[in-house]
């Protein structure tokens, strides 16, 4: 059978993430409860076989990723493909400091224009698609009839949705992009299928005392 089923994983929290500042490709870290949210997904994936898990080379994907490694047993293979958009000098600020300096740039940015490119060498969302489309088509074929996991961030759990549902690049977003959450997808060399979405179960009904002081 010429099919990869994929575990997609957005990333545990990071300090960055409830300050609303812009990541990117900068390489910032869990926090407490992003270390807590890695683990609690390593746990709920446990008794899952997989054939590989890919990461992004970020060390907040990585360390995700690396807790689903130590319970299922499958190694961590860091591959810069499936890091998050590139945002350029955008990178470290918030929007609203991006909407007082850059107010066009901004509206574009708000506008899902498909074409923009934040200054400093960013990404435009065309640019993203087809990075992060190469990229899981390069990773699945190697793994078909089997099951991998893919560890990255929310742009690229956007990306895939949109790739497995057929929505335009700037269809506004109706489907959450929980840190830590468990999406499953199903991939042909016809494209994505979307299994299941923004699984975050795991993480409702447990104490972080567990794993976290």
């Amino acid at each position: 059978m010429h099919a990869t089923r994929i575990i997609a994983i957005r990333h545990g929290e990071t300090s960055w993430n409830v300050d609303a500042r812009i990541q990117g490709h900068l390489d910032i870290p869990l926090n407490d409860i992003g270390l807590w949210q890695a683990q609690r997904t390593g746990a709920a994936l446990a008794h899952e076989h997989l054939d590989a898990i890919f990461s992004s080379d970020l060390q907040r994907a990585l360390s995700t990723a690396q807790a689903v490694s130590q319970t299922t047993g499958c190694a961590v293979q860091p591959d810069t493909g499936l890091r998050e958009r590139c945002f350029g000098s955008f990178e470290g600020r918030s929007f609203k400091d991006i909407e007082a300096e850059h107010p066009e740039q901004a509206l574009r940015w708000r506008k899902r224009d498909p074409d923009f490119v934040p200054d400093g060498g960013g990404e435009s969302l065309h640019m993203l698609r087809g990075r992060i489309q190469h990229t899981v088509d390069r990773l699945a074929a190697q793994h078909t009839g089997g099951q991998i996991a893919l560890v990255a961030h929310g742009g690229v759990m956007d990306i895939l949705y949109r790739l497995a549902t057929r929505q335009d690049l700037q269809a506004p977003r109706s489907w959450e992009l929980g840190n830590a959450a468990i999406n499953r997808l199903l991939w042909t060399p016809q494209g994505l299928t979307l299994v299941g979405w923004g699984d975050v179960s795991h993480l409702a009904n447990a104490s972080r005392d567990e794993f976290v002081s």
